[in-house]
């Protein structure tokens, strides 16, 4: 059996929509006519020449190879909230089940570009799980007037993130997206265009505008956890009910700080560690 050719390292583009096989056989024909509609808008707007690109379709989205010489910089930037704004307008005075909304996904890597059935290659393997992580679908049901979600690969916000600040570094959550069933697990970062992500790991942005109860046919595994105010006792003194706390005297020697109204129960934020 022949080799393969050397691999080309190439920027990687996954997405996929939201609450797509919740739809009806008319809703999903034109939710994939939109898709195609504002992608092709948003890379013209930022100059890029969409046929270059290596896609493989998926019906509810696309897993995109983009051309030598793309601008990462760009990529990562401004397409997330280009799309956004775009989708924003078509999306509406339609009714819920019609909108839609996107989880894009970036990373970059070596890829076989003469795959047989595909493109082979880890770095295409891990922008796909980044985009159906649960911590990405439990962010943008989290943000219910939002209409994208980022997930960049923690290669990608180092390299271009942290270093150009385009977008605010500040604004993205550090993640660690894991897929048990599929042994995938990777530090990644999320970014909602217009909203501040990292806040989601401070106690008083727990309540805040979003809701993981919405519709929608995703795996909820990743969901946040709701807020409360309500305060209980425990045996070891005051208890604080979704409350963080960090160093052992911040309320007091010998109070008890808890997240979930019990002194032993695991954090619900561990998984945005």
């Amino acid at each position: 059996m022949a080799d393969p050719r050397d691999p080309d390292r190439r920027m990687l583009v996954a997405v996929d929509m939201e609450s797509y096989s919740g739809r009806d056989n008319v809703l999903q024909y034109r939710a994939q006519l939109a898709f195609q509609k504002v992608m092709k808008a948003a890379c013209e707007e930022l100059g890029f020449d969409r046929v270059k690109w290596l896609t493989q379709q998926g019906g509810d989205g696309e897993l995109a190879i983009l051309s030598s010489g793309t601008s990462e910089r760009m990529v990562v930037t401004r397409l997330a909230p280009i799309l956004d704004r775009l989708l924003r307008e078509h999306n509406r005075g339609l009714s819920p089940e019609a909108r839609i909304r996107l989880r894009l996904g970036v990373h970059e890597g070596l890829v076989h570009l003469d795959g047989a059935n595909g493109y082979p290659g880890e770095a295409v393997v891990t922008v796909c799980r980044l985009v159906d992580s649960p911590q990405l679908k439990a962010t943008l049901r989290h943000f219910p007037d939002a209409a994208v979600a980022l997930i960049v690969s923690d290669r990608i916000y180092e390299d271009i993130v942290r270093h150009y600040q385009d977008l605010r570094p500040e604004h993205f959550q550090r993640v660690v997206a894991r897929l048990p069933e599929k042994n995938f697990e990777s530090i990644a970062w999320i970014y909602v265009p217009g909203e501040n992500v990292a806040a989601l790991d401070a106690p008083a942005s727990s309540s805040g505008r979003g809701s993981c109860d919405g519709p929608g046919d995703d795996d909820r595994s990743g969901d946040l956890p709701s807020s409360t105010t309500a305060a209980g006792s425990g045996s070891g003194g005051q208890v604080f009910q979704n409350i963080r706390s960090r160093g052992v005297n911040a309320y007091g020697n010998g109070n008890v700080i808890s997240t979930s109204g019990s002194p032993d129960a695991p954090d619900p934020w561990r998984w945005l560690r």
